[in-house]
């Protein structure tokens, strides 16, 4: 099924409030996403950090009239009538097997590979027992290595 996408760019600090906005326009899901790459490491405990500028996305039905939604949204009082958006129309795919394109081997110091398991084991010249499959984080793999 096709689905709908609509990207607004604010601040970290306003966007619990445009994804409540966002959920109560329609929106099944919702997503934060860094507009400029900086990457938030581990929050402590109880700790949501987002990036000074965040893209919150919000996912629709591909039935649902988004000139009524963006009408809905201009009267939030954090985005106004000259609120910048992006609506993008996501055509259906796997998504189940999709975000599996991005996950790769990690080779962590001369002899460690973490290599996901749907993905072939490269040539790491190791012995028997040297091949871990799941990592509970790769920042904490190098004093592995």
């Amino acid at each position: 099924m096709p689905w709908i996408q609509l990207k607004i760019t604010t601040t970290g600090q306003q966007a619990d409030t445009l994804s409540d906005a966002l959920t109560e326009s329609g929106a099944v899901s919702v997503t934060f996403q860094d507009t400029h790459d900086v990457p938030v490491y581990e929050p402590l405990p109880g700790e949501t950090r987002l990036w000074g500028d965040t893209d919150v996305i919000g996912l629709y039905d591909a039935a649902t009239d988004m000139a009524t939604v963006v009408d809905v949204l201009k009267a939030h009082p954090l985005l106004g009538a000259d609120f910048s958006y992006k609506i993008e129309q996501l055509e259906d795919k796997d998504w189940e097997r999709e975000w599996m394109d991005n996950f790769h081997p990690m080779r962590f110091g001369e002899r460690l590979w973490i290599c996901p398991s749907w993905r072939p084991v490269p040539d790491a010249r190791s012995g028997p027992g040297f091949r871990y499959r799941h990592a509970p984080d790769h920042r904490a793999v190098p004093a592995m290595a």
